[in-house]
């Protein structure tokens, strides 16, 4: 008998790459997949092909990533944008999803914090100058920042990571980074689908949380006790990032998770 599958769905300066430790953990057990999304990692687009970097567009082609595979039915790991495509799976495929781990993946309005100002400014009036103010979270100085805030001992934060997803976005481009940013507000708007998803199907659920995240608060995983009563909430002492410094945590509350979540 075949494992069953997980996909893991990195996010925002990040890549497959984030899923080194994690990989051969769950890999003991579970059949694991991990692709770049497109815009992220060692993706490119094919010379002519006139491709729109959006929410829309990048779970479409995991969607078609997933079909290629032969894989019907899988469990998801979602991280930051990670979670809006790994939504999109759900709610348009909702008898494919066996579980679902949110680490840092946000469904609820309440987990947005303050530091989504200036892109809120910019989904309500998406003028030149508000898209413009968006580009500062693209340099080396803030992707750093992003793996490094909420850590005690940043010592623990391996460069490589944040190195690799600069050099990534300077190879793809910047803006496609900002059109990601932009499109990002549409993904609030389809929160309800998710919700409603939740109530219908209540998948099994694990929201594990670095605590100190600047950007996902910890009321954005308690929200999907709401809809979804039986999911767990745990929460890390750590920041966005939590796979960085709590790899081994994470990775043994997954297999306890989907050993008793999943249908083997």
């Amino acid at each position: 008998m075949e494992a069953p599958t997980v996909l893991l769905l990195h996010g925002f300066a990040a890549s497959s790459y984030m899923f080194r430790e994690l990989i051969p953990t769950l890999a003991q057990k579970y059949h694991v997949i991990a692709p770049d999304l497109p815009g992220f990692g060692q993706t490119s687009v094919m010379p002519g092909v006139d491709f729109d970097y959006n929410f829309d567009n990048l779970a479409s082609i995991i969607d078609a990533f997933t079909l290629a595979k032969n894989v019907n039915r899988y469990a998801i790991y979602v991280f930051d944008y990670g979670a809006p495509v790994g939504w999109r799976l759900a709610v348009n495929n909702p008898h494919k999803i066996t579980a679902i781990v949110s680490q840092n993946g946000n469904g609820y309005e309440e987990g947005l914090s303050e530091g989504w100002a200036d892109m809120r400014k910019a989904w309500a009036q998406p003028t030149a100058s508000n898209r413009e103010a968006l580009r500062r979270f693209n340099t080396a100085e803030m992707i750093k920042w992003q793996y490094t805030e909420g850590v005690k001992d940043t010592s623990l934060i391996a460069p490589e990571p944040y190195q690799l997803a600069y050099e990534a976005i300077e190879r793809i481009g910047v803006e496609v980074q900002m059109d990601l940013l932009l499109d990002y507000g549409q993904n609030i708007k389809q929160y309800t689908q998710l919700h409603e998803f939740f109530r219908r199907y209540q998948p099994p659920t694990l929201a594990i949380w670095g605590k100190n995240d600047p950007f996902f608060t910890p009321a954005g995983a308690e929200a999907f006790k709401r809809d979804n009563p039986m999911a767990e909430v745990r929460f890390l002492d750590t920041g966005h990032f939590a796979i960085e410094t709590h790899s081994k945590d994470i990775g043994a509350a997954m297999l306890e998770f989907l050993d008793r979540s999943v249908s083997r």
